[in-house]
């Protein structure tokens, strides 16, 4: 009995009996506002729209004065001088428990996928602090991906955060479903932040699979949602994973994309009056990302391993959004357009990626098969060139000799079938047999190292 009145106690305690209440007075592009009510920076107010008899929700991102400017969490038709607008008395809160595993949810932590409401076992703010440094874990334990390519040279330890840079239509939303099926984390929390409509049953059907969605929650905000809802939809998706480390579990976060959830900072920043400083992106977005992305990895009790994509814009990988993600994460991830023009998928360019943590996690026989293949791969794009035009002649180097006999092994290991399962024994026997070093059975478990 007392579960079945949880519910009900939440949403008691929730109420804030004393409403502060103001009036619209005006609407200026992304902005409604509004003669009051009382309220803080991020507080969630409800506009009354009494034409169409209904509310919508909207957040706190500014004052000047008794203004109060507000951001909608919905479409404004309908909004007039004189609608009434009513303070929470809270900010932003997610409703979390066991039960959204296998759902789809949106930036106010409301259902999408048609399988009824959301029943709170408890709320966590969506916004909120990274953890202690001094109290996160040391990162010492691989987790794998079941991409063999990662798995096999830029090996991820449990808490550890990498971005995956690239262009569009480069295979970002393809190597993130692969991770999503194939990880050996407890969780999955996927946050699809400003992508097109059609693109998010294409990911959950198609790519994500029924397997996949089974043990994660995938958080929605669509590239037609008003700003906030893809800002807000990032920290939503951030507090939900959360959630499930302070259980003590090990979750899997992948979030796409950094870029579009910058987009969308400077769209309300700039409506709010900040300046331009870096290519048009307001001072406030490069505050607000490292407080978001320094959210996940380790705490004292569980881990969040994040994957965060940046879309480069025109391969420039100096670009602000792409220099501050790259400095702030673990390591970085290069997928290259020219590798996926020639069908080599996962397009990951080997030569420009990295894993800051990788020897960490490793055993000593993996990091010297890893060191040996990518000086491989490193001799044979510096003489490709000669190679494929016929001018180098076999025996004048025999570094390039032996990156060219063993190029198309090195070429096979690193490519693979979307729907391929591959366990983390499997991937290092490959490379055993690629490398020519033999990799004990102890360098496959967890803890290698």
């Amino acid at each position: 009995m007392e579960n079945f009145f949880d519910k009900y106690i939440n949403t008691v305690n929730r109420i804030e009996p004393i409403k502060y209440t103001g009036k619209v007075i005006g609407v200026k592009g992304l902005l409604v506002e509004s003669n009051g009510p009382r309220s803080v920076i991020g507080e969630i107010c409800s506009i009354q729209i009494p034409s169409q008899n209904t509310s919508i929700l909207a957040e706190v991102v500014g004052f000047e004065g008794n203004t109060v400017r507000l951001t909608p969490y919905g479409d404004i038709k309908g909004i007039e001088c004189g609608c009434v607008v009513i303070a929470s008395g809270h900010v932003l809160e997610v409703p979390v428990g066991e039960h959204l595993l296998g759902r789809v949810i949106d930036a106010t932590g409301k259902s999408l996928d048609g399988k009824g409401d959301i029943a709170a076992q408890e709320y966590y703010p969506a916004t909120a602090s990274p953890p202690n440094p001094m109290k996160r874990k040391p990162i010492d334990r691989r987790i794998v991906t079941g991409v063999r390519a990662i798995d096999g040279l830029l090996t991820a330890g449990k808490g550890q955060r990498l971005g995956i840079f690239a262009g569009s239509g480069v295979g970002k939303s393809t190597l993130l479903s692969t991770i999503a099926r194939n990880t050996s984390a407890d969780v999955n929390v996927i946050a699809l932040i400003g992508e097109r409509g059609r693109e998010v049953l294409d990911f959950i059907e198609r790519d994500l699979g029924e397997e996949g969605l089974k043990r994660s929650v995938v958080v929605v905000a669509t590239s037609d949602s008003p700003s906030i809802c893809r800002l807000r939809a990032a920290y939503v998706a951030t507090a939900i994973a959360e959630y499930f480390r302070d259980l003590g579990k090990d979750v899997m976060m992948l979030f796409d994309s950094v870029t579009r959830f910058a987009h969308a900072q400077r769209e309300i920043g700039l409506a709010n009056g900040e300046p331009p400083a870096q290519r048009g992106y307001p001072p406030s977005v490069f505050d607000m990302l490292p407080k978001l992305l320094e959210r996940t990895g380790t705490n004292d009790k569980g881990s969040i391993t994040a994957f965060y994509t940046v879309l480069v814009d025109g391969g420039d990988m100096d670009e602000p959004i792409s220099d501050k993600v790259r400095g702030t994460l673990d390591g970085h991830i290069v997928l290259s357009r020219d590798l996926a023009a020639k069908q080599h998928y996962p397009a990951i360019d080997m030569l420009t990626s990295i894993s800051r943590l990788s020897g960490r996690v490793s055993g000593e026989n993996t990091r010297k098969a890893v060191q040996r293949v990518r000086r491989w791969i490193a001799t044979y794009a510096e003489q490709e060139d000669y190679i494929t035009a016929g001018v180098y002649q076999k025996g004048n180097n025999l570094d390039v000799d032996e990156a060219i006999e063993h190029h198309q092994a090195v070429e096979e290991f690193l490519c693979q079938e979307q729907n391929a399962h591959l366990k983390i024994e499997d991937i290092l026997q490959s490379l055993s047999e690629v490398s020519g070093i033999e990799i004990p059975e102890e360098e496959y478990s967890e803890s290698p190292a």
